[in-house]
């Protein structure tokens, strides 16, 4: 019953919001990191419905990991995609919209929406936001403005996939230009977060597919030899406008969710943190 009822409450809210977004920019497919340039689009992707995964493009940092100084140059300009920021799309947020169709009464859109913050006020038609690879994003000053304007007004940010210090550091210098003076804690485990929809106190470290059957040493130990982490950062009124997976790849349990070869322990703890951020953000 309490799960009908947060049910019933997002489709309200977003019943609302679908009545801002006369001026919503169109949907369209970029260049993904990975390759995945040929993954079909369903038939069913220009349906209007209640709710869309949103995924936050960004530029990219000069120390990224996917960079001239990193593991691999990706070129070109992140406005064409090809960049950090496709980092798992389109095929996570695609496995992740059929999840939220299947397992809440949610109206969900088969299809992701790429949000650029300098295309004037389109940000705000889209209340969920989520980003990966954050230690490689590199916001303007404009564009920190814009999103800590669309996060204050209600909007809600997920952010996954960074690992270690150096990718902290990086992605703390655009975070403290959208909130130099909000902290980032770590969210108590009773936060309704954890529990909107299942109850998420037996949380672990997600491993990406990266990650598995390979070797010690190098960069995979540096990074997957840490612990998960839930850090967020609250409003005045003690809602939770952005949350983090720290040491975690949310995005890949998600994205090999249909791969046999892929731990279904991770993708079951994954799929169900992004169903209770989702019901999470559309009910308060």
């Amino acid at each position: 019953m309490a799960f009908r009822k947060t049910a019933w409450a997002a489709a309200g809210v977003l019943a609302y919001v679908s009545t801002l977004a006369a001026f919503q920019m169109p949907w369209r497919v970029y260049q993904s990191l990975e390759g995945y340039d040929n993954v079909p689009v369903p038939g069913d992707y220009a349906e209007h419905t209640e709710f869309v995964f949103a995924r936050l493009m960004y530029p990219v940092h000069p120390f990224a990991r996917f960079s001239r100084r990193g593991f691999g140059f990706t070129g070109g300009d992140w406005t064409q995609g090809g960049t950090s920021w496709t980092q798992d799309y389109p095929r996570a947020d695609r496995h992740f919209a059929q999840a939220l169709r299947r397992l809440t009464r949610l109206h969900v859109r088969s299809v992701e929406q790429p949000v650029n913050l300098n295309d004037g006020d389109d940000v705000f038609n889209w209340p969920w936001l989520a980003a990966g690879e954050m230690g490689d994003w590199k916001l303007t000053d404009a564009q920190a403005a814009k999103l800590r304007d669309y996060l204050l007004r209600g909007g809600f940010l997920y952010l996954d996939d960074f690992w270690n210090t150096d990718e902290w550091d990086r992605f703390d210098e655009s975070m403290r230009l959208v909130f130099p003076d909000r902290p980032i804690v770590e969210i108590p485990n009773n936060d309704q977060i954890f529990h909107t929809v299942y109850d998420l106190d037996d949380r672990y470290q997600i491993l990406g597919q990266w990650a598995l059957g390979r070797g010690g040493g190098g960069q995979r130990d540096r990074w997957v030899g840490t612990t998960a982490q839930w850090k967020g950062i609250y409003d005045d009124h003690n809602r939770l406008m952005v949350a983090m997976t720290f040491n975690s790849d949310v995005g890949d349990s998600w994205e090999w969710a249909d791969d046999p070869g892929y731990p279904e322990r991770f993708s079951a703890l994954g799929i169900r943190i992004g169903v209770d951020y989702v019901l999470y953000d559309l009910s308060h």
